[in-house]
């Protein structure tokens, strides 16, 4: 039994290290916000819009307020009589329907190809959800990246504004990931929430990239990389998305997430299984042993304690489910993982798509 402890002991060590090692790197290589002059040129804010989103008004407002003498805005339709017209009408957007041209992509791409189509006279093009509120100022901030012509991408990452329900929380969370992943260059990643880039980046053959391609982000960042720009992310919280989740909408949300992710990188689905297989096992055995052989064993939870920390000070109100849901997490980042790697299929926004990369 000495023995057995001993070398359970020393493999949870080495996973502990790990996990800390992972916790101080993502604050010691923080990349800290680079300043970029401003993108004086004309562009054009693309708004995919399908369905009435939680607050589609209050965000068309918004991103209509952004407009000025160079940027323009537009909504992009699948037909006249979905949903969203009477709410764009309401706040005097602009809106064309997206052509049935493009039959080989989602619906969101397809209406990103109609406008980049239509408004071939812009220097640059915005795509920001409808879910997505932006506060004043965001799209110029967004913009101004472009303005270094080594930079291909300039992208942003929500707050998920939660309800006052448990799943909503969870899923600002979820979330949380994110932020963390775009503070450095290494994990980086383009978001089609909130996503700019110069119209050279789009040319004959990327246009028809673009057509066949299921995620609009995925397309964009393999063009960026295709032509060794880099990606420029604005850390300047000013967007957010307000939610209302229940577990099955928060479950085929981060799940659809986490496959089209996987389908950009398969590597993700391996580290992704390791990573949180293992904080898993050290969260499980260290509490277990701390109960059944020594209160020092807490030391183990050390990397957790930090995680709680991360995410109490990324939550704008302090919530009572942070806690728990910070030390679930792992177990729903791993669900997603497995259930996602098995997905053929996604659901999204009333169709069904076949999970395949075209790059």
């Amino acid at each position: 039994m000495g023995i057995f402890l001993l070398l359970l002991t020393a493999f949870l060590s080495l996973i502990w290290a790990g996990m800390i090692c992972i916790a101080i790197a993502g604050i010691v290589f923080k990349e800290r916000q680079k300043k970029y002059g401003s993108f004086n040129k004309k562009a054009i804010i693309i708004v995919p819009c399908k369905g009435i989103d939680l607050t589609l008004q209050k965000n068309l407002r918004a991103i209509k307020k952004e407009e000025n003498d160079k940027i323009k805005a537009v909504a992009v339709v699948d037909d006249v009589d979905d949903e969203s017209v009477s709410i764009i009408n309401k706040t005097g957007f602009n809106f064309i329907v997206s052509s049935n041209h493009y039959k080989d992509c989602s619906g969101k791409v397809a209406a990103i190809c109609t406008a980049i189509e239509k408004f071939k006279d812009y220097s640059a093009y915005v795509i920001i959800d409808s879910d997505v509120q932006c506060f004043e100022g965001h799209v110029k901030d967004l913009l101004a990246p472009l303005s270094d012509p080594n930079i291909g991408i300039s992208t942003a990452y929500p707050y998920f504004n939660p309800a006052n329900n448990f799943w909503s929380h969870v899923k600002m969370a979820w979330g949380f990931v994110g932020n963390g992943m775009m503070e450095s260059k290494t994990t980086r990643f383009g978001w089609g929430g909130s996503i700019a880039f110069r119209k050279d980046l789009i040319g004959k053959k990327e246009m028809v990239l673009l057509s066949k391609a299921i995620s609009d982000d995925m397309a964009l960042v393999h063009m960026a990389k295709e032509k060794n720009l880099g990606i420029a992310y604005v850390d300047n919280g000013k967007i957010q998305v307000n939610i209302k989740e229940s577990r099955r909408s928060f479950f085929e949300w981060s799940t659809r997430q986490t496959a089209l992710s996987v389908l950009g990188n398969r590597r993700l689905l391996y580290m992704g299984l390791s990573l949180y297989l293992a904080q898993i096992i050290l969260l499980a055995l260290g509490i277990l042993l701390a109960l059944a052989v020594s209160p020092y064993y807490l030391i183990l939870l050390l990397p957790f304690a930090l995680n709680v920390w991360k995410t109490f000070k990324r939550a704008r109100k302090k919530f009572k489910w942070l806690l728990p849901i910070s030390l679930i997490i792992n177990f729903i980042f791993l669900w997603n993982l497995v259930k996602a790697s098995g997905m053929k299929s996604i659901f999204w926004r009333g169709r069904t798509y076949p999970l395949k990369n075209p790059f």
